[in-house]
């Protein structure tokens, strides 16, 4: 390994060792354009909001613009609103120097985050990495990039396994998911246990019961087996507190007492209300799914009654 590989790996260790004392820490990644429906913008907003209510710091790839630069917004309101000097809000852009020259120097969101300059775009992907969680927000091909290179460092074991959130809004990442469950049905990837979440309101549940449930794992298939059980259980969750107004950590305390405590019957009768909610959220995401596949498909008649015509016309003399 060279000198200049050590010094960067010196650096990676020291950023992780910080942030292991540091509060849980949210990485998002998403676009630096805002999309051309307003949504993706107001609840990228609200989820920099959640991050500040609950207690978390944010680490992102800096940008000023789009959604992340809403992101980052909502989490400096968040924290304008609960302090009186917001220098030292908790968020830390990690970029490097060639683009952090592209920003205004007398920029106001830029000058609330503490910057960090990797040498290389490699080295700012592994420091976002040191994250606890990692959200996924609307965005382009950036976002893309970020999603395959954290899933090819997890599924190499390069990459410590940590709970992966797909902020689905709008029904954004419903292509792409589709596309990485036939990646792993087809063998050319392992299946990836991403919580996907399609509103703030799901977002602040999936938040609480990682802040309540989180363990800094570092046996990956204990942390794959810890992710794929809260992906199977949060939809009782959404469902529970539609219902009844609880707390999402009495609701979990809840479920602890049953499993321990409980009844054989009340054990069961648990059991079948997670199953029973898991397969009704998922029922209402495959409508969903449909309704976008119907679209698709007229997108793609209208395409080719167009080529059609185009070839008509090109063969007439």
């Amino acid at each position: 390994m060279s000198d200049n590989s050590n010094t960067q790996q010196q650096v990676l260790n020291s950023f992780i060792e910080q942030n292991k004392q540091d509060g849980i820490r949210v990485f998002v990644a998403g676009g630096s354009r805002p999309g051309n429906d307003e949504i993706y913008k107001e609840e990228a907003y609200n989820l920099g909001q959640q991050i500040i209510k609950m207690g978390f710091k944010l680490d992102f790839g800096l940008s000023n613009r789009g959604i992340m630069g809403a992101v980052a917004r909502g989490v400096l309101d968040g924290w304008n609103k609960k302090q009186s000097d917001a220098k030292d809000a908790p968020i830390v852009g990690i970029t490097t120097k060639e683009y952090f020259s592209l920003y205004p120097s007398d920029d106001e969101l830029i000058a609330q985050t503490e910057v960090i300059l990797a040498q290389t775009l490699e080295e700012r992907k592994q420091k976002l990495l040191a994250a606890d969680f990692v959200v996924f927000a609307p965005g382009g091909v950036g976002t893309l990039d970020e999603l395959a290179y954290d899933c090819v460092a997890m599924q190499d074991g390069l990459l410590q396994m940590k709970p992966f959130i797909m902020y689905n809004v709008n029904g954004f990442f419903h292509h792409l998911l589709e596309y990485l469950k036939f990646l792993s049905l087809e063998g050319f990837s392992d299946p990836v246990p991403f919580i996907v979440v399609d509103n703030s309101q799901e977002l602040e549940i999936a938040f609480r019961l990682l802040k309540a449930r989180y363990n800094k794992c570092d046996d990956g298939k204990e942390a794959y087996a810890n992710a794929r059980q809260l992906v199977y259980e949060l939809p009782y969750f959404f469902k529970k507190k539609a219902d009844t107004k609880m707390r999402v950590e009495t609701i979990w305390s809840e479920i602890q007492y049953i499993r321990n405590s409980g009844t054989l019957e009340e054990r069961q009768a648990l059991a079948g209300e997670i199953e029973t909610a898991y397969l009704e959220k998922e029922i209402e995401r495959m409508y969903d799914r449909l309704a976008k596949t119907g679209k698709d498909t007229s997108v793609v008649s209208e395409k080719l009654t167009k080529l059609k015509l185009r070839k008509k016309q090109s063969n007439k003399p």
